[in-house]
């Protein structure tokens, strides 16, 4: 009987070291998982791999410099530096001609009639007409066209060169010359005569010089 129940001790006391052994395990394994875990990170609006993050991509340097540049373009609505204010318009300018320094030569005088002063640089056209028809002058090769500016009343001059006929026949005869100046499209008939030998090859001869290289 007193063995039966020291047996019964033995077994309540080994089985309660037992069960003390169990929960100290288990609160180590607790404790190292606690240790083990990775700390956890916030991505808040504060923190560096939230919103601050985003703000720093959106500054870089690739997208400032983007802006920068369109915001510098020039607008289509910027005014153009360059103006034809000045040019010599027909209807500012009187026309009249005069004899050259040479036979088969007209000088086409061009004067300033408004009140401003205006430039005039390259070839005149002009159209020889009479009964017989139209010839175009063509310009002489080999001359540079000056830059003219006539002040109000000023005047300057262009030439008009042809074959004169000399053959003895009646040739062609031309009444009128019709003249615009350079830059222009609009045109002022000079009266005129000017006779030249039928044929071939005579109105190919017929040329001006720029303006203001009769002088």
């Amino acid at each position: 009987m007193r063995l039966r129940k020291m047996s019964a001790v033995i077994a309540t006391a080994v089985a309660a070291a037992l069960s003390l052994t169990a929960c100290d395990g288990a609160d180590n394994s607790d404790a190292g998982a606690a240790a083990s875990a990775p700390a956890e990170t916030s991505a808040g609006p504060g923190s560096p791999g939230g919103a601050g993050t985003t703000d720093a991509a959106e500054s870089s340097p690739g997208g400032g410099g983007q802006a920068s540049a369109s915001a510098s373009a020039p607008g289509s609505g910027a005014p153009s530096a360059s103006s034809a204010g000045d040019m010599c318009r027909t209807a500012d300018l009187s026309f009249s001609s005069s004899g050259g320094m040479a036979e088969g030569e007209v000088l086409i005088d061009l004067e300033n009639t408004g009140s401003a002063s205006c430039s005039m640089h390259g070839f005149p056209g002009l159209d020889l007409k009479g009964e017989d028809g139209t010839v175009s002058a063509e310009r002489t090769s080999g001359r540079s066209a000056p830059t003219v500016t006539l002040a109000p009343g000023e005047r300057t001059n262009f030439s008009l060169r042809f074959p004169p006929n000399t053959t003895g026949g009646s040739g062609v005869t031309f009444t009128s010359a019709l003249v615009t100046p350079p830059d222009e499209t609009h045109s002022h008939s000079v009266p005129l005569s000017v006779n030249i030998p039928a044929g071939s090859g005579s109105a190919s001869r017929v040329t001006v010089t720029p303006v203001g290289s009769g002088k």
